[in-house]
């Protein structure tokens, strides 16, 4: 009795020790996620929450999203391996079962002359591990991490889509904007050579200004070309990213965009629970966690049941037999393989920090493209003011630069200067629009938008 004590005491004592190798994660207290915007944010609206149709309203640009969620690629492997971490999940959860086996055996013998007896035997036999040290809990929790990482895939490959499907959008309303302002200022310059030529039939402008004005308007023509080859290469991978052959892109127009009531970001622990790339640095480290306590697990014996029950016969199969039933509980500690066991443990606990540093890393770099995509929002808009009155000066300059073409000998490359500045601020003008759909796509990303 004493000895059973004894050893009851010992079990005891290796159970409590070993239910400190389980433990549950929780984010390091060294990891800071205040001021990753540059300054404190107290706005709890955040543009990330938005559903993309709320951000992204053209009918036009909604469908197309529709066909690139149904037909991309990328995200259809990133579905498949969420299925596969389900998978892996649910045999981490099955291991706490015990495992059952039917184990039917059967054999002729005897000498020749007293015939051949049967034998056989129909027993049942069960197993189960028990999870005394945690060993099986930390590989489940792993798992489980690893599913989370697979759905953060998904998410951030179907973020990066959607931004991707509107920035082709928006790419394609600009080159048409472009293409338009080419167009009206190459029959402007084309009647500007006609007027050119007038005067120099009538004596009042040189055979130098009309060879100038005529090419300046090939050289608009040209600019014509190549905006209609890109649109053409933009619609090629669009339709590549849709998962369509080659084919024209229907779209609206720059003016149909319409900006969110609010850019505001949200504070730090919005982009924690929203950014996909974050997410899956926090379930990386997690995973390394529970990867760290399985080698920390491996130290303690495994205590097995086994049972086995069933029945046998010796007399031939009509005869009934007998039961049979057997127990035994077995408890292995490793003796040979501490070098082996502690090597595995270092290992996992260097992973473990590594995970820890890329988290930090994904923190930081989050915060530097929501304060980068801020800063460029905020240039945008104050240049679209400039870019205006800009504009409306070259107008009247160049309206001016015309009477005084026609009315006095002022030179015609007066003229010239103006029609060259104008187009290209206006250009320009359309690329800050642009820029400024781009700019707040970017943001809706940086915050973990896409859902």
């Amino acid at each position: 009795m004493k000895y059973r004590q004894i050893i009851t005491f010992m079990l005891l004592g290796l159970f409590l020790n070993g239910c400190s190798t389980y433990r549950n994660y929780e984010r390091p207290v060294d990891i800071r996620t205040d001021g990753l915007y540059g300054g404190e944010m107290t706005d709890s609206a955040s543009l990330g929450s938005l559903s993309w149709r709320d951000l992204f309203t053209d009918p036009a640009l909604q469908v197309l999203i529709e066909e690139g969620l149904a037909n991309n690629t990328d995200l259809r492997m990133a579905e498949l391996q969420i299925t596969e971490a389900e998978a892996a999940l649910k045999a981490a959860r099955l291991a706490f079962l015990p495992n059952l086996s039917l184990s039917p055996q059967g054999g002729l013998g005897g000498f020749v002359w007293n015939g051949t007896p049967r034998t056989y035997t129909l027993p049942a036999m069960a197993t189960w591990q028990v999870d005394v040290f945690g060993s099986l809990r930390n590989a489940k929790k792993r798992t489980q991490m690893q599913l989370e990482q697979s759905r953060a895939y998904r998410q951030a490959v179907q973020a990066h889509l959607i931004s991707s499907i509107a920035n082709y959008y928006y790419t394609l309303a600009m080159l048409d904007a472009q293409l338009k302002v080419s167009e009206e200022t190459a029959e402007s310059w084309k009647q500007g050579v006609e007027m050119t030529k007038a005067l120099m039939e009538v004596g009042e402008e040189t055979d130098a200004a009309v060879s100038q004005s005529e090419a300046n308007y090939y050289d608009v023509c040209t600019q014509i070309v190549e905006i209609k080859r890109q649109i053409r290469e933009v619609e090629n991978g669009f339709s590549s990213l849709l998962g369509r052959t080659p084919d024209s892109i229907r779209r609206g127009t720059l003016a149909d965009w319409q900006f969110p009531d609010s850019l505001s970001v949200g504070v730090p622990v919005q982009l924690l629970s929203r950014r996909p790339d974050v997410r899956q640095a926090e379930q990386a480290l997690a995973a390394a966690f529970y990867a760290t306590g399985e080698a920390r697990a491996a130290f303690y014996p495994t205590l097995t049941l086994s049972g086995l029950l069933g029945w046998s016969n010796h007399d031939g199969l009509v005869n009934p037999g007998n039961w049979i039933w057997q127990a035994l509980a077995s408890l292995t500690q490793p003796v040979f393989q501490n070098g082996r066991l502690r090597a595995q443990l270092a290992i996992s606990k260097t992973r473990q920090e590594e995970a820890k540093l890329a988290f930090q890393q994904t923190l930081l770099d989050a915060g530097a493209e929501v304060n980068t995509a801020l800063a460029d929002i905020q240039s945008s808009h104050a240049k679209t003011e400039l870019y205006g009155s800009r504009i409306a000066a070259l107008k009247r300059a160049m309206k001016s630069t015309q009477l005084l073409m026609l009315n006095t000998s002022a030179n015609y490359l007066l003229v010239l200067t103006a029609q060259q500045d104008l187009l290209a601020a206006q250009l320009a003008d359309i690329g800050n629009r642009f820029d400024s759909i781009r700019n707040v796509i970017e943001l809706y990303l940086a915050l973990g938008g896409g859902s």
